[in-house]
C-alpha cells in the first residue's frame, strides 16, 4: 500500500480510537477492544514510519542522520529498517525473526546466568559458547559491570529488542543497576541454541 494511503488509514483508524477513548469510563469488555484497536494503530504506524525511513534513504540522507532523529544509533536505525543484501548471493537477507519466543528464551537465560544457575544456562550453549564461557569468564564479567554500575537491581523498563541480524536472531534485554542502566545481549544461532551473550551499555550499537 502506498505511504499516502497507509498515512490516511492511520490517521482514520487514530482517530476512530481517540473518539473511544473520549467515551470513558467504558463497561469492562470494551478495554479489550481499545487494547485492539491500539494495536493496530501501533502496526499501522510501523508502516508508515517504514516507509518514510525509505523514502528519506531514497532522497539521500543517512542512517547517521535517520538514528540522530529516531534516539538511536545508526546501526540500531540499520537494522530496524535496512534492507541489506547477502554478498553471497546479491540478494535481499531475510530479516524475519523465526524464532518466536526469542524474547523469552533470552530472558530466562540472562536470569540464569546472573542468578548462578549456569547448569541450565549452558544447556542452551552452542559448543563455541559452551567452551568459552568458563565461570571464570561469567565472574570476571560480571566483576567488570559491578565496577561500572554497582549491584543488579532486576530489568528495566522497556519490552526486549529482537531482531534478525545475518543468520542470528538477536535480543537486547534492559537491565537496571545501582548506579545506571545496561542491556544484555544474546545472539541465538540457526540452531537456536546461544551464540553470544554479553552486557553492554544501554546505547552500544
Amino acid at each position: 500500500m502506498p505511504l499516502n494511503a497507509l498515512s490516511a488509514l492511520l490517521a482514520e483508524q487514530g482517530t476512530a480510537l481517540a473518539a473511544e477513548v473520549a467515551r470513558s469510563p467504558l463497561a469492562p469488555p470494551a478495554y479489550l477492544e481499545l487494547v485492539r484497536r491500539s494495536r493496530d494503530v501501533d502496526k499501522l504506524a510501523e508502516q508508515v514510519l517504514k516507509l518514510c525511513v525509505q523514502q528519506c534513504r531514497d532522497a539521500g540522507h543517512t542512517w547517521q542522520e535517520i538514528g540522530d532523529l529516531l534516539g538511536v544509533t545508526r546501526q540500531a536505525a540499520f537494522q530496524r529498517f535496512g534492507k541489506p543484501l547477502d554478498p553471497r548471493t546479491g540478494e535481499p537477507m531475510d530479516k524475519t525473526v523465526h524464532l518466536a519466543d526469542a524474547a523469552e528464551r533470552a530472558v530466562q537465560i540472562v536470569t540464569d546466568v546472573l542468578e548462578g544457575r549456569m547448569d541450565e544456562a549452558r544447556k542452551t550453549f552452542n559448543s563455541q559458547v559452551l567452551e568459552a564461557f568458563t565461570d571464570e569468564v561469567r565472574g570476571d564479567g560480571l566483576a567488570t559491570v559491578a565496577g561500572m554500575v554497582g549491584a543488579f537491581e532486576g530489568f528495566g523498563e522497556g519490552e526486549p529488542f529482537v531482531r534478525r541480524i545475518g543468520d542470528h536472531t538477536v535480543v537486547d534485554i534492559p537491565l537496571r543497576y545501582e548506579a545506571g542502566d545496561m542491556k544484555a545481549r544474546v545472539a541465538f544461532d540457526a540452531d537456536e541454541k546461544v551464540a553470544g551473550l554479553v552486557i553492554i551499555p544501554p546505547d552500544a550499537a
